[in-house]
C-alpha cells in the first residue's frame, strides 16, 4: 500500500531560509530527514517539523552499496547509467535533484500551479500540484546543451516521471533515477553517484539537500530549497557558473577549491 506521504519527497519549510551559494561552495544547514504527513491531504512540503542533520562520515568515500544496518553489500551492483552515448563522450555528468530544487509539489491545491498531475495511491487517483522554479526553463536548456544531465530523485517514478515529462520540454534528461536507485542508508534515500558508472571526477550532483550526497560532498553544486519565492534568481544565477564547469577535465579542480574557501 501506498502511504501518500512518501510518493514526493521533500525537505521542511525551515530550511527556506538557508541560502546556498554555488560560486562559493557554501554548504546549507538542511534537515537530513523527509517529514512524513500525518492525514491524506496533509501539505508535504510546508511541514515544521525540525530534525537535526546527522553529520557526514569522516571517510567521503562511498561505497559501493550500503544496506540498512550498515554493512557493505558484497554484491556486484550493474551501474544505474547506461554507457554514455558517443555526442556525450567527454562531457561532464550533471545529476539533478527533482523536489525543492527544481519544483515544489503538494497535494494541497494550488491556484497558480505549472503543472497538475494525477497519482493513483491505493487505488485513488489524487491530483498533484506542481509550482516551477523561476528560470528553471532556461537552466535546462542550458544545462542539456552543456552536459549530460540525469534526473535523480528520491519520490516515485509515478509521480516524477509525469512532472518530468512536463518539465523538461528541452529534452536535457539524458536518463531518469527514482528512488529504487538510491540507498537507504541511516534513514535517508542517498544518490551514491559511485553507482552511475561514471568517472567520479566528471560528475557534478546539484541538490537542495546534503543528506541526498552525503557520500560525495566534493562533487555537490549546493542550492536553497525552493517553495513559492517567485522573485528568486538561483537557477537564472548558476548558468554562468555552470559555463565555465563545463570546460575543465576534472570537477574536482573547481568544486574542492570552492568548498576550502567557503
Amino acid at each position: 500500500m501506498d502511504n501518500p506521504s512518501s510518493i514526493i519527497t521533500q525537505v521542511s519549510r525551515d530550511e527556506e531560509g538557508n541560502k546556498a551559494t554555488a560560486e562559493r561552495g557554501s554548504s546549507p544547514s538542511l534537515s537530513s530527514k523527509k517529514p512524513r504527513g500525518e492525514g491524506l491531504f496533509s501539505s508535504l512540503f510546508c511541514c515544521l517539523r525540525r530534525d537535526q542533520p546527522e553529520p557526514p562520515p569522516v571517510n567521503n568515500n562511498a561505497p559501493l552499496l550500503v544496506e540498512e544496518n550498515g554493512t557493505v553489500s558484497k554484491n556486484q551492483v550493474k551501474p544505474l547509467l547506461p554507457p554514455a552515448k558517443s555526442k556525450h563522450s567527454g562531457k561532464i555528468c550533471v545529476v539533478i535533484d527533482l523536489d525543492e530544487t527544481l519544483v515544489h509539489s503538494s497535494f494541497k491545491p494550488v491556484n497558480n500551479a505549472d503543472f497538475i498531475i494525477p497519482v493513483e495511491i491505493d487505488g485513488t487517483v489524487h491530483q498533484v500540484y506542481v509550482l516551477k522554479r523561476p528560470h528553471v526553463d532556461e537552466f535546462l536548456k542550458r544545462m542539456g546543451e552543456l552536459f549530460e544531465c540525469v534526473l535523480f530523485t528520491a519520490s516515485l517514478a509515478k509521480y516524477a516521471d509525469p512532472v518530468s515529462d512536463l518539465l523538461d520540454k528541452w529534452g536535457a534528461f539524458r536518463s531518469r533515477l527514482f528512488r529504487e536507485s538510491c540507498v537507504f542508508h541511516r534513514g535517508n534515500y542517498v544518490k551514491d553517484l559511485s553507482r552511475l558508472g561514471r568517472d567520479l571526477n566528471k560528475v557534478i550532483i546539484v541538490d537542495n539537500s546534503p543528506a541526498s550526497y552525503i557520500f560525495h560532498p566534493d562533487n555537490a553544486v549546493p542550492v536553497a530549497s525552493w517553495f513559492d519565492d517567485m522573485s528568486d534568481t538561483e537557477l537564472l544565477d548558476l548558468i554562468p557558473f555552470f559555463e565555465r564547469l563545463s570546460k575543465v577535465d576534472n570537477v574536482y579542480t573547481v568544486l574542492r577549491h570552492q568548498g576550502a574557501a567557503s
